[in-house]
């Protein structure tokens, strides 16, 4: 297999302009622009299952006859690259498939989403606004999956078992992190703020969690390599997103307004968790 990354981008490319093509489809369908965030997550998985069923095809052609020793290293080097690149998929398409849910089931019966309203507003084409910016961010995310994929050339090491721990947390996070909010809006003795469990640590564990997952998946596919390693600027545009653009600090400027927020985020951290402060 040729060590480029022409083939595994134009193929990742093609599959994004496709994805964001359909979502064109059932935007205007649907008369919401916000329907592109159910597309964010399964475009991911879309670029690690296309991918690697690609290499899986063409290591069905590998050659053989090599000497017996060199070919017990090769064939060793070749199952630690399907373990890791099945891993990496199986580890995208749980995070994707679980984003487009939640989001896909918190729509349904609402209109459009307050931030693309305001984005119709600043620029009315969909193409130009929200497909091709989300489109090229989620091509570049993607680097250390493709990379991992495609230029994987090591035994599993040290650093493939840490990017699980790392992403089973961040997945740890997410899952209890929406039930203990889920239980709190069934409470009919609520508080106006939620402030228990994880809650109490982190203002925002699910983001907190997403940011721990693609840590955890950069570092799995970093196990195979100096390429995938070099892909280490994708989890922090991740993490930068998450904190500072379309996440944390977006949804703070309207959870200041509701009462008892303000004096909530005086004692508990944003994004990091760390132990709540005393009230003086």
């Amino acid at each position: 297999m040729p060590l480029t990354l022409f083939a595994p981008l134009t193929l990742s490319i093609i599959t994004v302009l496709i994805a964001m093509s359909l979502t064109s489809l059932a935007a205007s369908r649907a008369g919401r622009w916000s329907v592109i965030d159910v597309t964010w997550g399964l475009g991911f998985v879309a670029i690690a299952l296309v991918n690697r069923l690609t290499v899986t095809a063409l290591n069905g052609h590998a050659a053989l006859g090599r000497p017996p020793a060199e070919q017990a290293r090769v064939d060793a080097l070749e199952r630690a690259s399907n373990v890791r690149g099945w891993v990496l998929v199986l580890l995208v398409s749980l995070w994707g498939l679980r984003l487009a849910w939640h989001i896909y089931r918190r729509s349904i019966g609402h209109g459009e989403d307050p931030r693309y309203e305001a984005i119709k507003a600043r620029n009315p084409s969909y193409a130009r606004a929200a497909l091709i910016p989300q489109g090229v961010i989620m091509l570049f995310v993607s680097l250390p999956v493709i990379v991992g994929i495609w230029l994987s050339n090591s035994l599993i090491g040290p650093l493939f078992w840490i990017g699980l721990a790392v992403y089973a947390i961040g997945l740890c996070f997410e899952v209890v992190g929406d039930a203990q909010l889920a239980a709190y809006k069934r409470d009919p003795g609520r508080g106006p703020v939620m402030d228990r469990g994880l809650w109490a640590w982190t203002r925002h564990p699910n983001y907190f969690g997403d940011a721990c997952m693609w840590w955890g998946i950069w570092l799995l596919a970093a196990d195979g390599g100096i390429a995938p390693a070099l892909t280490v600027l994708s989890p922090v545009l991740m993490t930068y997103f998450l904190v500072f653009v379309s996440g944390a600090k977006l949804l703070e400027k309207s959870m200041m307004k509701r009462p008892g927020y303000p004096e909530y985020a005086a004692r508990t951290s944003m994004f990091f968790p760390l132990p709540p402060k005393r009230s003086s």
